[in-house]
């Protein structure tokens, strides 16, 4: 399938020499079909902004282009910047490109007021850091109307997990406080140049309009103890917050352990801290 009258990925990667790099955490993705599903999972995209993290050679920026988008793209791997200015000369006015570090960025300054999605085939050494700055946002509901990201399937499932399962920790915790989260589909390691070891999935994330009242900065610190030793009891992990004092306070049995409690008893928690 062509999505747009530009070269092949595949010309533009040998073309501008850009043999993705392991400390970058790079994996591209060349199938066009597939970068155009993941850009269809966000929903409508015709005159919409959306911010896209990591777009190396350009595959999902050329789809979500194609269906309507006007894209910021934050790009910290020189080598790609070329390539993606041919992509700006074929759309003028449609995509900006910011050479710099997603993890130095405030995104909410980029929407300039806008509701933005966030459409990205996240970069794996960075995915978990980034979308954990995005769920503890303030203010609240954030600057973005949806998240739809790729990520390890490992990473996804705790991103969906519920209570008792052995996926469900901090991810889980802060992502269904204030999200509604779900994944969308798999993507095969093949797909991938070079294909990494495992299976990725494409996780669709909403924010919730009125989640549990808490401060999102505690119920982080909260999560982080708790599951920081997961394998231990409430009381010894979260020592440090207050222990078995706290956990009586809100009537939690300080012999539970962390992936047995709710969303509701974590921001209980977080509120008597």
């Amino acid at each position: 399938m062509s999505i747009d009258s530009l070269p092949p990925l595949r010309e533009v990667i040998d073309r501008h020499d850009l043999m993705a790099k392991k400390s970058l955490g790079q994996n591209f993705l060349l199938d066009l079909n597939l970068t155009a599903k993941i850009a269809r999972q966000a929903g409508d995209l015709e005159g919409k902004t959306v911010i896209e993290v990591g777009p190396g050679p350009g595959g999902l920026t050329r789809a979500l282009l194609a269906q309507g988008a006007n894209v910021i793209a934050i790009e910290r791997d020189e080598r790609c910047l070329a390539a993606l200015e041919e992509i700006s000369g074929h759309y003028p006015g449609r995509l900006r490109v910011i050479a710099g570090d997603a993890l130095d960025a405030d995104f909410a300054t980029l929407a300039a007021g806008d509701k933005v999605k966030i459409i990205a085939n996240l970069p794996y050494n960075v995915g978990t850091q980034l979308l954990i700055g995005w769920l503890l946002s303030e203010p609240w509901p954030p600057f973005y109307e949806s998240l739809t990201l790729m990520f390890q399937r490992e990473v996804a499932e705790r991103i969906v997990a519920r209570p008792g399962s052995e996926a469900y920790g901090r991810l889980g915790v802060l992502s269904g406080w204030r999200t509604e989260a779900r994944i969308t589909f798999d993507v095969p390691p093949q797909a991938f140049t070079p294909p990494p070891k495992v299976t990725s999935s494409v996780v669709h994330l909403i924010p919730r309009n009125a989640p549990l009242p808490c401060d999102a900065a505690t119920l982080g610190r909260v999560t982080q103890a708790a599951f920081g030793q997961r394998r231990k009891m409430l009381r010894q992990s979260i020592k440090s917050l207050g222990g078995e004092g706290l956990l009586v306070k809100v009537g939690i049995d300080p012999t539970r352990r962390a992936e047995t409690l709710s969303i509701e008893e974590f921001v209980a928690l977080a509120n008597a801290v």
